[in-house]
C-alpha cells in the first residue's frame, strides 16, 4: 500500500537543527527521523513511499538520491571512478519525492499527492512522529468499519510528573507517565481516495476543514494505539528520543 509522508514544514520550534536541515532529516541514532518512520511501515510490508516536500526539499532529495553511498562503506578507484561497496544497509523501498510547495499547508500537501496515489486506499502520516504501532491491526480496523478515514489516537507522555493526592497526602507518584485521559491526533492515518475531495487547495490545513468535514459526515474513525508514540517537536523531544535510542528504542519493531 502507498504511504504519504508529510515532510515539508518549517519546523520552527526545532530551529537548533532546522535552520540547516528540514525537521524530518534531524537524526536519531545517526539516521533521519523520517527513516525511522519508514522502517516502521516497511516492517509491515508497506514500502511504496510518497514524500511530500517543501522547506529545504533539496536536502531530502539529495539524501535519497545518494542513499547507497551515505549508508555504505565503499572503495572508489580515483583513476577509473569505479566504486565497490563493502557494507550496505539494504532496503527495497520505492521512494517518490514530490515538491508540494514551500508554503503549502498540510492539507495542500496531501492534495498535491493525489495524482501519485490514484484511486487507491493509502496510508498517511507526519514526518516527525515515531511509534510502535501495529499497522496490520490499524489496517484491519479501517477495513472493518468501511468509513473514509481512520486516524490513530494516542495518549502522549505527560511533560511533568503526575501526583495523585488524597486529603493532602500523595498516594501515587509517577515521573512523566503516559496520560490516562484524553486522546490526540497521532497521525498514522488510513484514507480512502474520496477524502482528497474534502481538501480545497494549498492553503488548507488537513487538521481543520478536511477532517472536520469527515467528522460531520460520520466518516472519521479512531484507532486507539495504546503503545509507544512520541513526536519530535522541540530540542527537548529530540534529546529524549536520542536517549531512548541509546537504551534500545521502543519504536523499533
Amino acid at each position: 500500500m502507498k504511504v504519504i509522508l508529510l515532510a515539508g514544514g518549517f519546523g520552527t520550534r526545532l530551529s537548533e537543527y532546522t535552520d540547516v536541515i528540514p525537521k524530518p532529516m534531524v537524526p536519531i541514532g545517526g539516521k533521519p527521523i523520517l527513516w525511522h518512520i519508514m522502517k516502521t511501515y516497511a516492517h509491515f510490508g508497506h514500502k511504496d513511499f510518497h514524500v511530500a516536500l517543501g522547506y529545504k526539499a533539496e536536502v531530502i532529495k539529495e539524501y535519497f538520491l545518494n542513499y547507497r553511498a551515505l549508508n555504505a562503506d565503499f572503495t572508489v578507484d580515483l583513476a577509473t571512478g569505479a566504486l565497490s561497496s563493502h557494507q550496505f544497509d539494504s532496503v527495497d523501498w520505492r521512494v517518490t519525492l514530490v515538491n508540494t510547495g514551500a508554503s503549502s499547508m498540510t492539507g495542500g500537501r496531501v492534495k498535491r499527492m493525489q495524482p501519485f496515489i490514484g484511486n487507491e486506499t493509502c496510508m498517511l502520516t507526519y514526518g516527525d512522529g515515531v511509534a510502535d504501532i501495529d499497522l496490520d491491526a490499524l489496517l484491519k480496523f479501517h477495513r472493518s468499519h468501511g468509513k473514509m478515514v481512520t486516524v490513530s489516537a494516542v495518549r502522549p507522555a505527560a511533560r511533568f510528573g503526575e501526583l495523585e493526592i488524597e486529603n493532602g497526602k500523595v498516594t501515587n507518584f509517577q515521573e512523566k507517565p503516559q496520560l490516562h485521559d484524553g486522546w490526540i491526533n497521532g497521525g498514522y492515518f488510513v484514507i480512502e481516495p474520496e477524502f482528497f475531495d474534502f481538501i480545497e487547495g494549498d492553503n488548507t490545513l488537513l487538521e481543520r476543514e478536511p477532517l472536520e468535514r469527515a467528522t460531520k459526515a460520520g466518516e472519521l474513525m479512531a484507532y486507539h494505539h495504546h503503545g509507544f508514540w512520541h513526536c519530535m517537536d522541540t530540542k527537548r523531544d529530540h534529546d529524549l528520543l536520542e536517549a531512548m535510542w541509546a537504551k534500545g528504542a521502543p519504536w523499533v519493531l
